[in-house]
């Protein structure tokens, strides 16, 4: 995932203020010891995602969006979700990127199962 790139996509000449936000694989969750994941989605992912980024920027009037979340095995370190919210000024900005972050993760379709040292795995968001 390129961060750089999702920041010029969101960003524009009437943007004073850009935020982004990496969602990046911990080696933990819930107290236990993450070695892996894996993220599967729903064939209709891409469009609720995109329909989450309108959503949001039409609860935000003037910015502008970007937002793409990686499916497929992933290890600690690597990057998940990559968003950047462009607006004329921070606190729009921040408040989107925010808004748009909690709801990617509420309302689209994609699952993590994580593997523990155990050899256990998880599903989480099912």
């Amino acid at each position: 995932m390129d961060l750089a790139a999702t920041i010029a996509a969101a960003g524009s000449d009437h943007s004073g203020a850009v935020v982004s936000f990496s969602g990046v694989i911990r080696n933990h969750d819930g107290g236990r010891s993450v070695e892996r994941l894996s993220y599967s989605a729903h064939p209709g992912a891409g469009e609720a995602i995109a329909q989450v980024a309108a959503d949001v920027a039409a609860a935000h009037a003037g910015v502008r969006i970007a937002v793409a979340h990686r499916t497929g095995d992933l290890t600690i370190g690597d990057v998940a979700l990559v968003a950047a919210v462009a607006a004329a000024h921070r606190a729009e900005a921040f408040a989107a990127c925010e808004d748009l972050i909690e709801t990617v993760k509420a309302r689209v379709p994609i699952w993590k199962q994580q593997w523990f040292p155990d050899g256990t795995s998880e599903w989480v968001g099912l």
